[in-house]
């Protein structure tokens, strides 16, 4: 495999919780339904990896928040789900595998994604 792209993003929780009660939509654009009720250091984590998944692609204009989507496997490993316009980058670049970091401390939200060929 070969890497494509490094994406990395950090988001401070506080602020962004306050942006979230201030534009009420936002929760709607950024997040979808899966996403939307967790704890907002959860919500700012999850901006994050969507942040560096558009960094990580080339941050192209036109790609949905809403098709891109952070869950978790059984052993509570986050990974990304990904459709629509975000298949379609992957498609275009020969990404076949993305790799996906999250963290929260310290009043801090980050994420890192690798996306391989």
């Amino acid at each position: 495999l070969m890497i494509v792209g490094v994406g990395i993003d950090v988001v401070e929780i506080d602020r962004f919780a306050e942006t979230l009660e201030s534009s009420p939509g936002m929760r709607e654009r950024l997040f979808t339904p899966l996403e939307r009720d967790l704890h907002v250091r959860s919500l700012a984590a999850r901006f994050a990896a969507k942040e560096a998944l558009s960094k990580a692609l080339g941050a192209p204009p036109g790609m949905s928040w809403q098709d891109a989507e952070v869950d978790t496997n059984a052993q509570g490993q986050p990974f990304l789900r990904t459709g629509g316009t975000v298949a379609s980058r992957m498609d275009d670049l020969g990404v076949d595998a993305l790799h996906l970091s999250l963290t929260h401390d310290g009043g801090i939200a980050s994420a890192v994604v690798i996306a391989e060929a």
